[in-house]
């Protein structure tokens, strides 16, 4: 059997990490959802800087874009914006048939306001009902006032994805936003049962920066390169099971809410000495998403194993590994605060460097 539809029957969803109009013109994205069960769709503003610099598919609509009197942003936004609803149509089939469960596509708020609660919130509001797909997440990264615009939305009944967690904190902030904003939802008199939200956990970025520090220390130290993002991810997904299937989440699961499921994200591997599938393999369990991008996705389907869950195993040694690493040092949730700085950085870039193509 195809390995992506072999993950899907272990109870795992598969998103492509893209989109663009080449991927929508050409039929391609069509394709992965009916042969390959593609499940939904993330983008980012680096995702779309690529696309949109191309050229080839956007250069006419740019140009017209150019002669009225809009902002660069607004530029921008009627650029995506028909992208992200042809991708939304084309997973609304599985969207009905799995009731809410699949078939999202990721919209991201402008970078420029990760420490910005109320432009968050206005900003996510603003995008989802210009878009105008039941089946649209609002793309909020997990900073402070990121989760304040988080709880808010989920309150107004708008599915959100929190991006550029971390750390296990991350997590743990990131699901208690999530709740709040379902008690918001529930008792102002809301279906909690047509809310989404998933916590997207970025790995190999993890790993390469503990194992920077690692082979600064070298001796023993290098022996726990490799290993960070994979605890990581199982220990969070730990986490995410006693929280979404203990009692603190009864009330809200009979009253028809959804866990916030994990999301692997960052699963392409940077270090070319690692496996091409190292976040993807030992990380296959139900409840949960990897969002892959067209080189891992294509790995997967040529060479991957995806034949039992695997995201449970090794619990002794992911729970041991933090306080292995304290020991040399490293403290994983000063790691994970630098990378959500850096990681809003980089999309700051991005977002920048799309702007003054449509300025």
């Amino acid at each position: 059997m195809n390995p992506l539809l072999q993950v899907r029957t272990l109870g795992q969803q598969i998103w492509l990490d893209n989109l663009s109009r080449a991927l929508l013109d050409g039929g391609q994205l069509a394709r992965l959802i009916a042969e390959d069960g593609i499940a939904g769709v993330t983008t980012n503003p680096a995702i779309f800087q690529k696309a949109i610099s191309d050229g080839r598919y956007y250069g006419e609509d740019i140009a017209r874009l150019k002669r009225q009197a809009l902002t660069a942003e607004a530029r921008y936004e009627q650029l995506v914006i028909p992208d992200v609803r042809r991708a939304c149509d084309l997973l609304r089939p599985l969207y009905e048939q799995s009731h809410g469960e699949a078939g999202y596509v990721s919209l991201e708020v402008s970078p420029a306001l990760a420490h910005d609660a109320k432009g968050t919130l206005a900003a996510g509001k603003r995008l989802y009902a210009e878009t105008d797909r039941p089946n649209l997440l609002i793309k909020v990264p997990a900073t402070a006032e990121g989760l304040i615009a988080v709880e808010r939305l989920i309150g107004d009944g708008i599915g959100v994805n929190v991006t550029l967690l971390f750390s296990l904190a991350h997590a743990e902030a990131t699901a208690r936003a999530y709740l709040r904003g379902l008690e918001r939802l529930r008792d102002a008199g809301g279906d909690t049962g047509r809310v989404m939200s998933v916590a997207s956990l970025f790995l190999s970025r993890v790993d390469t920066l503990v194992d920077a520090r690692l082979e600064a220390l070298g001796g023993g130290a290098l022996a726990l390169r490799g290993r960070a993002a994979v605890a990581l991810a199982r220990l969070a997904y730990r986490a995410y099971r006693e929280r979404f299937h203990g009692p603190a989440f009864a009330a809200l699961r009979a009253a028809g809410a959804r866990p916030q499921y994990m999301l692997w994200a960052s699963t392409g591997t940077k270090n070319p000495a690692y496996g091409d599938l190292l976040y993807v393999e030992p990380l296959i369990g139900p409840e949960t998403i990897t969002t892959l991008p067209d080189a891992t996705l294509a790995a997967l389907r040529d060479h991957g194993r995806a034949a039992a869950d695997t995201l449970s195993r090794d619990a002794d040694a992911e729970r041991a590994l933090p306080g292995e690493l304290a020991a040399h040092g490293i403290d994983l949730q000063e790691i994970g605060d630098t990378l959500q700085a850096d990681g809003l950085a980089q999309f700051e870039r991005a977002f920048a460097g799309m702007l003054e193509l449509t300025a």
